[in-house]
């Protein structure tokens, strides 16, 4: 079996208006703005990205009142969107970033 596991710490860049599925499970899109240093084999590395994220039930309750620029900790998996052209983090639990 293949490791699709996430931990990324990043902002709220944006946070898009709280939805409903058809079947009436909340459904949350963000965007969220990660910056870091990491080491390569080319030496010290800046990494800045912005990566549309999505959460559910009552993850995207509690998220959709976070604020935008807040900083956080987010477990998940990453996933196609809907249309298959860009990735999306699947949120399946978040933590305050005290950093």
């Amino acid at each position: 079996m293949s490791a699709n596991a996430v931990v990324l710490t990043a902002c709220i860049a944006e946070v898009h208006t709280l939805r409903y599925t058809p079947a009436g499970i909340p459904a949350l899109q963000l965007v969220l703005e990660h910056q870091s240093e990491v080491q390569d084999a080319q030496g010290k590395r800046q990494v800045k990205m912005a990566l549309k994220a999505m959460a559910f039930g009552a993850l995207a309750e509690r998220l959709v009142s976070q604020a935008v620029g807040s900083n956080w900790e987010f477990q998940g998996y990453l996933s196609n969107s809907r249309a298959g052209k860009s990735i999306v983090l699947q949120i399946q639990d978040f933590s305050q970033n005290l950093l």
